[in-house]
Formats: structure tokens, C-alpha cells, sequence
């Protein structure tokens, strides 16, 4: 097993490898959460597209919000498994396919199982970009990281109802998704050049505790999707929102 990788010292010089890297990395985290507002403003014409209702369409955003929601924990475990590089590569891979596959959905059920596809590959560049500030950047220049960080989180859903509309009107819905295909290329080149090769870890997932992590997984999950249902479905009054309710209290205590 490789030891594990500290950041570097204080003062020590960044390379132009590393800050491509790890902008990149921030890129990521902005696309994945201007994709949650960008598809908001964007609602009403995907479901005139597929024949939905208001309440019935919510799940396109619940279902991207409940799987973002379940793999943000586990991403610097998996990222340490399978290596930063390759983990966060793939991903991006997978998100710009399932974002693909969003835009050329044919019904309501094929849009929330691709969101939900979406989600939880897109979840995961919202942790490794902090990961990533933390682990490759010194002391010194961390701050700078962090307040790339944070403009990715106030500037994407700000951005996002301008930028859906925008595109919705001149293009047609599909294209809030076809346009992550920039931001995602460019994330790939810049991960693929500035991040160095590791070795896979993967003797450690059989180290973890399996049941603990579904657990966590359902209790995530339920929570979430109670929180973002409650409201439409009269909260306590929906068999729905007791049942979720009960599974989020049930696992997060597991």
C-alpha cells in the first residue's frame, strides 16, 4: 500500500501542472452544481417535451440532489482507492455520457434514472476539488484554492437560471446538457496532464463496512428526497414522506 500523500511545504513552489489540475478540478465542481439550477430554469419546457406534470417533473432535480447526495461522502475513500487521477477521469467520462443521455431522453422514467446517473457520477467533483486544494496546493497557497472553491458555489447557481434560459431559448432544452461536453473536456485534459499516476489501492475495500455504507446510502438518500417531496406532497400527510422519514432516521442511526 502506497503511504499516504501529504501536501507540499510551506513556501515550496507550485507547478504549472498542479494549479491546471486543480482548476480543472474546481471547473468540475462549478458544472456539477450549475447543473442543478440550470435544469430548474429549464423545468417547464422538459416536461411540456415529456408529457409531465409539475409534481411528477420534481423528481428530475430530486433524483440528480438524492445520488450527488449519496456519493459525496464516499468520493475521497474511492478516490483513494482508485486513484484521484483515474477516479475523477472516469467520472467525468460517465457524467458527460449520462448528461448526453439526458438530452435525448424519450420519457419521464428514462430522464430520472439518467439524472440520477448524472448525479452521482457529477457528486463526485464537488468533493475532489476540495480534495484536491487540500492535498496539492501548501499551506500558503491553500487560501487561494479555497476561494476558487467557493466562488464554484456561490457563482454556478447564480449563473444557472441566466445560462439555462439563455440556452433553452435559442437551442431548445437538450442543450443544457450538451453544453457540459465544454466545461467536461476541458476538465479531462486538465485532470489527465496535471495529475501524476498512482497506484490502485483496491485490498481496502475489504476493509469497509458494506452494511454501514448502505446504511448510509438509504439514510442519505431518504433524507434528502423527504426534504426536497415534503413541501409538494404536505410533508406528514404523504405515505411517501413517512416512509422516508423512517428509513432516513433508520439508517443514518445504523
Amino acid at each position: 500500500m502506497s503511504p499516504v500523500q501529504m501536501p507540499p511545504p510551506d513556501g515550496s513552489r507550485v507547478p504549472l501542472r498542479t494549479w491546471v489540475a486543480v482548476l480543472a478540478s474546481l471547473l468540475g465542481a462549478f458544472m456539477a452544481i450549475l447543473d442543478i439550477a440550470i435544469t430548474n430554469a429549464s423545468l417547464r419546457d422538459i416536461l411540456g417535451a415529456l408529457s409531465a406534470t409539475q409534481e411528477e417533473g420534481s423528481w428530475i432535480s430530486s433524483a440528480y440532489l438524492v445520488a450527488e447526495i449519496v456519493v459525496i461522502p464516499l468520493a475521497g475513500f474511492l478516490a483513494t482507492v482508485f486513484s484521484p487521477r483515474r477516479y475523477l477521469v472516469v467520472n467525468v467520462v460517465l457524467f458527460l455520457a449520462f448528461s448526453t443521455l439526458c438530452g435525448m431522453a424519450w420519457s419521464l422514467e428514462s430522464m430520472i434514472v439518467f439524472r440520477a446517473a448524472q448525479g452521482f457520477t457529477g457528486g463526485v467533483m464537488i468533493p475532489m476539488a476540495m480534495t484536491l486544494v487540500t492535498r496539492k496546493l501548501p499551506m500558503n497557497k491553500r487560501p487561494i484554492g479555497l476561494a476558487l472553491f467557493g466562488m464554484t458555489a456561490t457563482l454556478a447557481p447564480t449563473l444557472g437560471p441566466t445560462v439555462g434560459g439563455y440556452l433553452t431559448e435559442l437551442y431548445g432544452w437538450p442543450s443544457i446538457f450538451y453544453i457540459n461536453w465544454v466545461p467536461g473536456i476541458l476538465l479531462v485534459l486538465g485532470v489527465g496532464w496535471g495529475l501524476e499516476r498512482e497506484p490502485a489501492q483496491l485490498d481496502l475495500l475489504k476493509k469497509v463496512d458494506w452494511l454501514s455504507v448502505a446504511a448510509m446510502a438509504i439514510g442519505l438518500g431518504s433524507l434528502t428526497a423527504m426534504l426536497e417531496e415534503g413541501n409538494a406532497k404536505d410533508w406528514f400527510e404523504s405515505r411517501f414522506i413517512i416512509v422516508a422519514a423512517v428509513l432516513a432516521v433508520t439508517g443514518l442511526y445504523i
